[in-house]
């Protein structure tokens, strides 16, 4: 488990972006796989998730994922859910104690949220897709009106593809610059012609700076190129691998 040690600093917050080690999952799913939809063993993956949330001092019913579809959608959580009904979103908050708001990813950005004095949190599930339609700023909204303002919340970026790794086509680089004609700033050209490396972790931070928060931490580990620590979408499609597990990271108030 890795922690920012910006939300370390608050007492009441209970977080971390877990590894792809110490878990009971073989093969490519070695070992903390953390995803019912990975075709992995759906009770080995309910133990993998039992041992996140002792660790986070929960109870494993109340470590909630959503059912994640790439959008800004967010939800403000007041109650768990089972597996089976987990509702359609990309990002949660709440200010309920003794739940903890998780995200799973292989590649796309984990980004989680804390107010400084701990009465509020919120994680989102950050791809390429949800970056670009703001789920983050959608989730510091979603904070504020639980009461919360924007300028004291700290946000951590975990493990997610870097700007070293992340290769794209034309199509994509377009896509960004009619957005915002600033954003040719998060590429650089790749090595072959045509396509260009993108910087998804700084292009989340840049957008969290503008929505005016004062604290954003960028723990700069890439899932592509550390093999041992982390599940990466695009490392298993590159090498034809029909499977690949995923990493949980997650946020809660201590009861």
């Amino acid at each position: 488990m890795i922690q920012a040690p910006a939300l370390q600093q608050i007492a009441k917050v209970k977080h971390g972006f877990f590894t792809r080690e110490g878990g009971y999952s073989k093969g490519l799913f070695a070992s903390l796989n953390c995803g019912y939809g990975s075709g992995d063993d759906r009770q080995t993956v309910a133990l993998n998730r039992d041992l996140v949330a002792a660790r986070l001092h929960v109870k494993p019913d109340d470590l909630l994922t959503a059912y994640q579809q790439h959008s800004p959608t967010v939800i403000s959580v007041a109650q768990s859910w089972s597996p089976q009904a987990a509702p359609r979103a990309d990002a949660m908050v709440t200010r309920q104690s003794g739940i903890a708001l998780a995200a799973l990813t292989a590649d796309c950005a984990p980004v989680l949220f804390a107010a400084s004095t701990g009465e509020v949190v919120g994680i989102a599930h950050a791809g390429w897709k949800g970056a670009l339609a703001g789920v983050a700023e959608a989730t510091l909204s979603a904070m504020e009106s639980l009461g919360v303002d924007r300028r004291n919340v700290v946000a951590a970026i975990g493990p997610t593809i870097s700007g070293a790794a992340y290769e794209v086509g034309t199509e994509f680089h377009h896509r960004f610059l009619e957005s915002d004609p600033a954003n040719s700033a998060f590429f650089k050209l790749g090595a072959t012609a045509g396509h260009y490396m993108f910087d998804l972790p700084a292009y989340l931070a840049a957008r969290l700076r503008r929505s005016g928060l004062k604290t954003i931490v960028d723990l700069a580990l890439c899932t592509y190129s550390d093999e041992q620590r982390f599940f990466s979408y695009r490392r298993a499609t590159h090498r034809r691998e029909q499977q690949y597990g995923r990493l949980i990271s997650a946020i809660a108030i201590a009861p």
